[in-house]
C-alpha cells in the first residue's frame, strides 16, 4: 500500500469521526450549564423550597383549615367545637371539597412562599457568615431565619389573605351564609377585597402582626432544626431520612406553640372586615384586650389542638422533600 493511498483513507476517515462530536458537544454543554445552574446552593435551594411547600400543605390541607376556621370563631360562637367534630362536621357539610377548600391558592402561595423563604435563608446565611466558619451560631441563625420569614411574607401575603377568606367564607361561623355550590373562587375573592375594601391596602390587612409572628416563627424554626440535625447526626455528620423527619416535626412544633397567637390575630385581622363573624377590631392591641376579655386566655390559642395535629407531619414532610430535591439537585 503506498503512501499516497493511505493519506487519502485517512482523509476519508478524518470527517466520519469527527461528526459525532460536532453534534454531541452543544448538547452536552447546555445540559453541563443547566446542571451547574441547577446545583447552585441559591437556585437549589429555591426551587427544593417550593416543592417541599406544596407538598406538605396538601398533606395537611384538611387541618390547615380546620384550624383557621377555629382561629376565626369569634365570641359566643362554638359551631366547631373539638378536633374530631369540626372534622366531622366539614365532611357532613361539605364533603371531601371542605376538606380541601381553599388549598389551591395555598398551593400557589406557598410555593413561591417557601422558595423565597428556602432561597433568601441561603442568601442572608452567606451574608452574616463570620469570615473563616462554615456554620451560623444560634444568633445569627435566628436572624438569618426572622429576615427569611418576613422577605416570604411580603412577597406572598395578598394570596394568604385571599386563601383565608376561601377557607371561612362556607362555614358556619356567625351570620355567614354563603351558598356552598356557588362560592367565589379565587379571583372574584381576590377582587372583591381590592375593589370594595381598600385596593392594595386590603390585600395586604393584617401584614404587622403576622410579621411580628412570623420573623421569630421562621427564626425559633430554622436554629431549632439546623440544632436537631447537629444533634442527631452520627459521627461523619450525616443525617438520616428519619433523623431529618423528627428535626422537622420538634422545629415546627416548638415554633409554632411559641408564635401561636401571633397566627390568631392574623387571621382575626385577615377577616375582620367581614362583620357577619361578629368582631371587628381598631388594632393589634384592641384585638388583643378584646379576645382575652371576651373569650379568655385561651381565645389567643384557639386551634392549637388542630395545629399541633398539622405541624409534625407538615414540617417533616416539608424538611424531607426539601432536603430530598435539594440533595438531587446539587449530586
Amino acid at each position: 500500500m503506498s503512501l499516497s493511498s493511505t493519506a487519502k483513507e485517512r482523509a476519508a476517515i478524518a470527517p466520519q469521526s469527527s461528526m459525532p462530536r460536532t453534534v454531541e458537544k452543544p448538547s452536552t454543554s447546555v445540559i453541563l450549564t443547566i446542571k451547574g445552574y441547577l446545583a447552585r446552593p441559591t437556585v437549589a435551594s429555591f426551587i427544593a423550597g417550593g416543592f417541599a411547600g406544596a407538598v406538605s400543605r396538601t398533606v395537611v390541607s384538611p387541618l390547615e383549615r380546620m384550624k383557621i376556621i377555629m382561629q376565626v370563631q369569634g365570641p359566643g360562637t362554638s359551631s366547631y367545637s373539638g378536633v374530631w367534630g369540626t372534622l366531622r362536621r366539614m365532611w357532613k357539610e361539605e364533603g371531601w371539597r371542605g376538606y380541601m377548600r381553599g388549598n389551591g391558592i395555598n398551593c400557589v402561595r406557598i410555593v413561591p412562599y417557601s422558595a423565597v423563604q428556602y432561597s433568601s435563608y441561603t442568601i442572608y446565611k452567606e451574608l452574616i457568615m463570620e469570615p473563616g466558619r462554615r456554620e451560623l451560631d444560634t444568633p445569627r441563625r435566628l436572624a438569618a431565619g426572622a429576615l427569611a420569614g418576613i422577605t416570604s411574607v411580603i412577597a406572598t401575603y395578598p394570596l394568604d389573605i385571599v386563601r383565608t377568606r376561601l377557607s371561612v367564607q362556607t362555614a358556619s361561623i356567625g351570620k355567614l351564609h354563603v351558598d356552598k355550590t356557588q362560592a367565589p373562587g379565587m379571583w372574584s375573592t381576590a377582587a372583591t377585597l381590592y375593589k370594595n375594601e381598600g385596593g392594595v391596602v386590603a390585600l395586604y390587612r393584617g401584614i404587622f402582626p403576622t410579621v411580628m409572628g412570623v420573623a421569630p416563627y421562621v427564626g425559633l424554626n430554622f436554629a431549632v432544626y439546623e440544632s436537631m440535625r447537629e444533634f442527631v447526626a452520627d459521627d461523619e455528620g450525616h443525617v438520616s431520612a428519619l433523623g431529618k423527619l423528627f428535626s422537622g416535626a420538634v422545629s415546627g412544633a416548638v415554633a409554632q406553640t411559641l408564635t401561636y397567637p401571633f397566627d390568631v390575630l392574623r387571621r382575626r385581622f385577615q377577616v375582620n372586615t367581614m362583620k357577619d363573624l361578629g368582631f371587628q377590631y381598631s388594632s393589634v392591641w384592641d384585638a388583643v384586650r378584646s379576645i382575652v376579655k371576651k373569650e379568655g386566655p385561651f381565645g389567643m390559642y384557639k386551634g392549637l389542638s388542630a395545629n399541633l395535629l398539622k405541624v409534625a407531619p407538615s414540617m417533616a414532610s416539608s424538611w424531607l422533600s426539601f432536603e430530598i430535591v435539594k440533595d438531587l439537585l446539587m449530586s
